[in-house]
């Protein structure tokens, strides 16, 4: 018999470079209007008009170039004031690199975990060679632009020369951070610029079957799957998982209580529905279907008789003549008139049929072999539901894991273990890299190092902080932490140390070290100045351009970065002479 599928055509060459182009620019695929040989608007019998997919040309012209180009055509897009920017600011080098600080380390030699002190979007540029589609899961908790935290001050007013100047030079007085209150005009355009630039680099890093988890509030979660939809490609929307975080409060405005945050996943690409671990599922063997596996399915449907007045019918069992009445409320999956061609193909399954099932009312049959087609890779799994589980914590959890580790409350409302646990678990992936670069206190190293202990994984981490001082008057600066790093890598030495402690005997082999890097500028003098700009003093450059302050270790790990060398592969020093 002929395939229904069968092509009367050659490929679609246009469909296929589309393809091609989304696969590495999603920003750039969009909707436009389609038009028939004469050019002409294409209508539908409803005078709607019929859109197709597209490239934004203009948007491709932009990733594609080092200055800003201005562009004013219609098309179904999200803009503000800053993109064209902010895309300039992900695409241009820096003249930075990462420093080793072993004494703050923990089993710098062999362990492979990071923790990166320093702005994230220029250590997202750092770490574009060494781990371009490397990482396998990415969580992040940025600031939520409530008005009253920070964001990073990336100076996106700034011209493009201006930018290039201060971002590969000057790193002014070190002060990155500013507050974005309300009564900014570009409140809601600096974050989404802030956030867009730093997504698009992420997506380089994820591996083809990876995924990000981005934690987000009421004030941006509608912004934030937009820009996703633009930077990840909307077909690779995962879902939104809503967490909650606290239980209802009574003095809140309008009388609703916003309990409620949420955790949108975006994969890399359509790999990633095979990676997803899920529920395994069981299937049956029994001697009426040789050969075949079977499952059981619910064969109700959450429709009242009323919206589906042909499914609204008493079945009967034709062995045994038993009558299972309808329900007004939830209808049956199938109509009057496909029940006997289902029965027939054996798709319905009564509770007489099978002592082993232990059923009250029918249910659908479905065969392993109707998954496998269906499914392809991940047939015989339950699809992780986007409801998560009561012991997944709220913020209170979190905010009690890390005082009872400081015996002190210093750094509130953080998430809780299991919220990192539950999406580094649901990966089929023991040895996943994972990446937070907006860490915080470092949950997800904590997370990562638990769920390892937890089921013999070899996952690591990277985790990436801007170093934002603590309050003055705050309790972790009494406690004499000056930063938020300080805070992460001391939480990292005092939980891994935890988790050794209440397992001895199945943690011997752990890995709870972490490598400390952090960013600062070249390891080299700037030496590429025209002869006329050079001075007398200037000449010994020519000699020696290191700069005098960095160490072996320094210009070893700077190599790494440019050679695309991993950061956390296992040193050993040898003295030749």
């Amino acid at each position: 018999m002929p395939s229904s599928n069968l092509k009367m055509h050659t490929p679609n060459l246009v469909d296929s470079n589309i393809d091609r182009l989304a696969a590495l620019f999603p920003n750039c695929v969009t909707e436009k209007p389609k038009t028939d040989e004469q050019g002409k608007v294409i209508r539908d019998m409803n005078g709607e008009v019929v859109l197709e997919r597209g490239i934004d040309f203009e948007l491709l012209k932009q990733e594609l170039s080092h200055s800003v180009i201005d562009g004013s055509q219609e098309r179904y897009r999200l803009d503000w004031v800053g993109k064209r920017e902010a895309i300039v600011t992900a695409n241009s080098p820096i003249a930075k690199t990462l420093r080793p600080c072993r004494a703050e380390s923990v089993d710098f030699e062999t362990t492979g975990n990071l923790f990166i002190e320093g702005d994230n979007l220029e250590a997202l540029k750092l770490l574009q060679e060494s781990y371009l589609g490397k990482v396998k899961m990415i969580y992040i908790d940025p600031p939520y632009n409530t008005g009253n935290d920070f964001i990073y001050n990336d100076d996106f007013a700034a011209d493009t020369a201006e930018f290039f100047e201060r971002s590969g030079q000057v790193d002014g007085d070190g002060n990155r951070l500013v507050a974005n209150t309300e009564s900014n005009g570009r409140f809601h355009s600096d974050w989404l610029s802030m956030m867009y630039s730093r997504l698009k680099l992420a997506r380089n890093l994820l591996a083809d079957d990876g995924v990000i988890f981005i934690s987000i509030d009421d004030n941006e979660q509608a912004n934030l799957k937009k820009i996703c939809d633009e930077v990840f490609g909307y077909s690779h929307f995962v879902g939104q998982f809503p967490w909650r975080k606290r239980t209802a409060k009574s003095d809140v405005p309008f009388g609703v209580s916003s309990d409620y945050e949420y955790i949108l996943a975006f994969a890399k690409s359509t790999k990633f529905l095979a990676s997803v671990e899920g529920k395994e599922r069981k299937y049956f063997e029994t001697p009426d279907f040789p050969n075949r596996p079977w499952r059981t399915h619910d064969l109700t449907k959450q429709t009242t008789a009323t919206e589906r007045p042909n499914s609204f019918f008493d079945l009967i069992d034709p062995k045994t003549g038993k009558k299972y009445p309808a329900n007004p409320l939830r209808t049956w999956a199938i109509s009057m008139d496909t029940f006997e061609e289902y029965y027939q193909l054996g798709k319905i399954v009564f509770p007489d049929d099978y002592d082993f099932l232990n059923i009250k009312n029918p249910v659908m049959r479905y065969f392993k072999d109707d998954d496998m087609n269906k499914a392809g890779e991940s047939f015989g799994r339950i699809a992780v539901s986007t409801k998560l589980n009561d012991d997944i914590g709220m913020s209170l959890n979190g905010t009690k894991e890390i005082t009872e580790i400081f015996e002190g409350k210093i750094f509130s409302y953080p998430k809780p273990v299991n919220l990192i646990k539950f999406f580094a678990e649901i990966l089929f992936d023991k040895n996943a890299l994972i990446l937070d670069f907006f860490a915080g206190s470092s949950t997800t190293a904590h997370a990562v190092m638990q769920l390892n202990a937890e089921d013999g994984g070899n996952r690591r981490y990277i985790c990436v902080q801007l170093p934002e001082e603590t309050p003055e008057d705050s309790e972790a600066r009494k406690a004499g932490y000056a930063t938020i790093p300080e805070i992460a890598k001391e939480r990292i030495r005092r939980s891994g140390a935890k988790i050794k402690a209440d397992s001895p005997l199945t943690t011997q082999n752990l890995d709870t070290g972490f490598r400390v890097y952090r960013l600062d500028e070249s390891n080299y003098e700037k030496v590429s100045l025209s002869p006329k700009e050079y001075k007398q003093d200037q000449l010994d450059l020519f000699a020696y351009n290191i700069k005098r302050d960095r160490t072996d270790l320094d210009l070893l790990y700077g190599s790494m970065l440019a050679w695309g060398v991993r950061l956390d592969l296992p040193l050993q020093t040898e003295i030749v002479d």
